[in-house]
């Protein structure tokens, strides 16, 4: 029975921790004239990737690393899929020409070389291995992201005429902004951390096995932050930072993530492993052109992407 109230309270932290945050990232971008696409792709992303961070670090300090690339992977897989699928149901999300040709397109770039790195068969045997060294190119490249979204920031503070301003986000002091995000952020991190568990601990309750809960329990767990957050955000009117959200997230998971995780130890990773990645890539491709096409993604992609998702469990439950 207490396991049902930890996973209530958990989705109660997660909830409420995530409008918060979103109140006071939106509020930080208007304080400082910076566009919400970049809060979402920065502050909002490093958020609600923290758990992602935190399981497979851990994971890979124990020396479970088949955790640690599943919950990665699984978890960008529901982040482009399931949350923008759901947000696409609301209402449409209107992606930026700036996001369309630059963080999309790396945000796939970087999955591919996830993917082109773990391709290294271990000496005699069937699996794959992500080497310390891999790790320290993917934390290199997370140094330059992160550079050079803080060079959009200051070029878009710069022509900060251009933005437009949007008189539904509160005005709050610099001081209560902090409080907004970081205690929103604690929030989504504690009750994002009480779902996995309980949710783990119910699971293994009904007989599920270890590699099915890592693959979705586990990773879903860990995308709950991006989800809520995102719909938050789409709710309040705050579409750009529901779309940089996710996108952000998902170059934090690969670059990020798995970069801290397989330099502290290197990662063996399993066949089906390197099959989600091309899964992951293939469906980051079908999103992109359905962003190409029309410049936003609709309810009609929604569905689609929805659809896509349930294939996936069908197919991971039965191998």
């Amino acid at each position: 029975m207490l396991k049902y109230v930890i996973l209530i309270i958990g989705f109660v932290l997660l909830i409420k921790g995530a409008d918060f945050f979103v109140d006071g990232s939106a509020a930080v971008a208007k304080k400082f004239k910076v566009p919400s696409m970049i809060i979402g792709l920065t502050i909002v992303a490093m958020g609600t990737s923290a758990p992602e961070c935190a399981v497979s670090v851990m994971a890979s300090i124990k020396g479970s690393n088949a955790i640690a690339i599943s919950n990665v992977v699984g978890s960008n897989i529901f982040n482009l899929i399931v949350v923008c699928g759901i947000c696409a149901l609301m209402q449409p999300l209107t992606v930026h020409l700036d996001t369309i040709k630059k963080e999309f397109p790396f945000s796939i770039l970087v999955g591919v070389l996830l993917m082109v790195m773990c391709l290294d068969p271990l000496y005699g045997g069937s699996d794959y291995l992500l080497g310390r060294a891999d790790g320290i190119i993917l934390v290199v490249l997370f140094a330059g992201f992160i550079v050079y979204m803080v060079k959009s920031a200051l070029k878009a503070r710069k022509n900060s005429s251009d933005i437009e301003e949007d008189d539904e986000i509160k005005e709050m002091s610099t001081i209560k902004c902090l409080v907004y995000i970081v205690g929103g952020a604690a929030a989504i991190v504690i009750g994002g951390d009480l779902v996995v568990d309980s949710a783990t601990e119910i699971a293994r309750v009904f007989g599920l096995s270890e590699t099915l809960i890592g693959l979705t329990i586990v990773a879903l767990g860990t995308s709950l932050p991006e989800l809520v957050t995102s719909i938050v955000a789409a709710k309040k009117g705050q579409v750009d930072m529901a779309v940089g959200n996710v996108i952000g997230s998902n170059i934090f998971n690969i670059l990020l993530v798995l970069g801290l995780a397989s330099s502290i130890s290197p990662m063996i990773v399993e066949y089906n492993a390197i099959i989600d990645m091309i899964l992951l890539t293939v469906q980051s491709l079908i999103v992109y052109l359905f962003v190409i096409k029309n410049k936003e993604l609709r309810r009609p992609h929604g569905i689609i992407m929805l659809i896509m998702y349930g294939a996936y469990l069908v197919y991971i439950c039965m191998r």
